[in-house]
């Protein structure tokens, strides 16, 4: 089957319990989006990556881990950067900021087999003092960091 043009849509009809409508409805007023059909074509979008991620755990995502933590900071900060390290090839960058009441934020930004991702997930749940961890993917992916191929034929032709 060959995957749609970006501008061709399929229609579907659904049904859905009355107050279930209701808060849909509510959810795009207060989105500011044009359509109902915006935010279910997002919601289906999330639903298919988090389906993707279960079922074909080889595939290669990319995506964040947000972390909120709190306690010790230098303990805890020292553990989740220890973890970090095992997982360098998977975890690309990482963006940490103080929050109030002694609590940290930090993003990863990651790239890897869901599975890495997924142990990388667990691992750092384990960090005592992390209170919330959310993994977003997506299957498009960063573009190759590096290019060794090309990089070592660039090197050869300068030392020739």
């Amino acid at each position: 089957m060959k995957d749609a043009a970006p501008t061709s849509l399929a229609r579907l009809s659904m049904s859905l319990p009355a107050e279930l409508s209701r808060q849909l409805d509510v959810m795009v007023e207060e989105r500011g989006l044009p359509s109902r059909s915006q935010l279910i074509a997002e919601l289906i979008r999330n639903a298919l990556a988090d389906h993707g991620e279960a079922m074909r755990p080889d595939d290669m995502l990319a995506g964040t881990i947000t972390l909120v933590y709190r306690g010790d900071m230098g303990r805890v900060r020292h553990q989740l950067a220890q973890t970090q390290a095992e997982y360098l090839k998977e975890v690309i960058s990482s963006q940490h900021v103080f929050l109030e009441d002694d609590q940290s934020l930090e993003v990863l930004l990651v790239q890897g087999p869901a599975v890495r991702l997924r142990e990388l997930c667990d691992a750092l749940r384990k960090v005592r003092g992390v209170r919330q961890l959310r993994l977003f993917t997506t299957t498009a992916l960063l573009p190759p960091l590096y290019e060794q191929e090309q990089d070592a034929g660039r090197l050869a032709g300068e030392a020739a």
